[in-house]
């Protein structure tokens, strides 16, 4: 990611995103580094859709606990010393604690390849808690939002992929909730973009009697 973004570049980035809009509502974001090969495009705030990603690799790190435990610069060192281009979104995989009643907390942080065909799955030989996996494809239903990544603000967007799974029976959850981060802490928080994803899997039709 380019983490220096001055006043001037920022205000040019979002005026030339928002005329770029098209019938998908790409929203209005500041784009810091590339999308991984074949994913697809950042969905609009406020409303729920349906992604498909495709099989893709990328490096994770699982947390040790609450709080900053280093993953992102464990991530960080693993692509430099690679030369692995940074990517965008960096994907935090959440666990739900309390049966839902807690806000979400981190679980993982992961750092995504622009290619499938880059490196070797496994840990890090250098640091073992760093491991490259392999990710087949992946359904989700997607929720773009707004503003800081702060653990509470989760509870409230994971509760309306929850309401519209409700309301779509068709669909199973299959794993639990991830924000994808598109932005660095450099980009003010008001600017800030994510996605708040679940994933989900067709759901067992019910046998008749």
């Amino acid at each position: 990611m380019r983490f220096v973004l001055p006043l001037a570049a920022v205000t040019l980035a979002l005026s030339l995103t928002a005329f770029a809009e098209d019938a998908v509502r790409t929203p209005m974001m500041i784009s810091e580094a590339k999308l991984p090969e074949g994913f697809p495009g950042p969905g609009p705030v406020g409303e729920v859709i349906t992604k498909t990603y495709p099989a893709h690799r990328l490096a994770r790190v699982r947390s040790g606990g609450p709080g900053n435990d280093g993953s992102f610069m464990k991530l960080f060192r693993h692509i430099k010393r690679n030369e692995i281009a940074m990517t965008a979104p960096v994907e935090m995989e959440m666990a739900v604690a309390d049966g839902g009643r807690a806000a979400p907390r981190t679980e993982s942080m992961a750092f995504l390849y622009g290619s499938a065909a880059t490196g070797t799955p496994g840990p890090d030989p250098d640091d073992p808690n760093v491991v490259v996996e392999d990710v087949p494809e992946t359904t989700v239903i997607s929720l773009g939002v707004r503003g800081s990544y702060r653990e509470e603000r989760l509870a409230e967007f994971t509760a309306k992929l929850e309401t519209w799974l409700g309301a779509h029976p068709e669909w199973a959850a299959a794993g639990p909730p991830r924000t994808l981060a598109y932005n660095s802490p450099f980009v003010p928080g008001v600017f800030q973009y994510a996605e708040v994803q679940l994933p989900i899997t067709p759901a067992t039709p019910v046998k008749q009697p």
